[in-house]
């Protein structure tokens, strides 16, 4: 603003403010939601127990846990939650915990190691828990998480993860030769009704923004690298 360029610079302060008010109380969040929300449905119990039940890390911050030495859930409880519910259903399924540290420098904090003690308090057995530590993302969570269990032909695993990710995942899962059914948790909207809904509260606004856009960018990046078969994957593949 204070070069030969401050003609540039006014139009860029101005596009940036509108930009962040689009977010913040547009229905812009939801509209890029709802496509990654919706893309799978709810799984249907019908179909008989499942032999096993992967959940996804994400919900514990592993360096606020490791700063005050106890379990952190910042984000998406519903994934440690969920498991805890289908455990007492499906008391024959294995359960699985898949996640590491997903700091670009790498540290002692596992996310397995503080999500353990909240599943055993949530009612499983630790008899029962296989943890898979060292993945530092979805891609690993499928790799690593296929080679610890050794899933047989025929057998049934299901995929807990947030609803807005389960797209990314289910792609992953599916290039990884992992064959999973998704158990979506996590909504972050709740369904077609609000679409076109304004929000006054803009930091909710910002926050579907912020999670739409980060994951609209994985599934691109992703797709790219080779690491799903479609843009956004969906469901009658499985």
């Amino acid at each position: 603003m204070l070069t030969r360029y401050a003609a540039l610079g006014r139009k860029l302060a101005v596009t940036t403010l509108v930009l962040l008010a689009l977010s913040a109380f547009s229905p812009l969040g939801n509209l890029l939601l709802y496509p990654l929300e919706s893309r799978f449905p709810a799984w249907d119990p019908s179909r008989g127990a499942p032999d096993g039940i992967i959940v996804l890390g994400g919900s514990v911050d592993t360096d606020l846990s490791a700063a005050h030495r106890t379990p952190v859930v910042a984000y998406a409880a519903d994934r440690l939650l969920a498991p805890a519910e289908l455990a007492r259903r499906y008391p024959n399924a294995r359960i699985v915990f898949t996640g590491g540290s997903a700091n670009l420098v790498s540290t002692d904090a596992k996310e397995a190691d503080y999500s353990a003690p909240i599943l055993e308090n949530l009612g499983i057995p630790k008899e029962r828990l296989i943890l898979e530590r060292d993945s530092r993302n979805t891609w690993e969570n499928a790799v690593f998480t296929k080679q610890l269990v050794t899933p047989k032909p025929g057998e049934r695993w299901l995929l807990v993860t947030s609803a807005f990710h389960m797209p990314r995942s289910m792609g992953i899962f599916r290039k990884a030769g992992f064959n999973v059914e998704p158990y979506p948790v996590d909504w972050r909207m709740g369904g077609r009704d609000e679409l076109f809904t304004f929000t006054n509260a803009g930091k909710d606004g910002l926050e579907k923004t912020e999670v739409a856009v980060r994951e609209w960018i994985g599934l691109l990046v992703y797709h790219l690298m080779g690491r799903t078969d479609e843009l956004l994957p969906g469901p009658g593949k499985d």
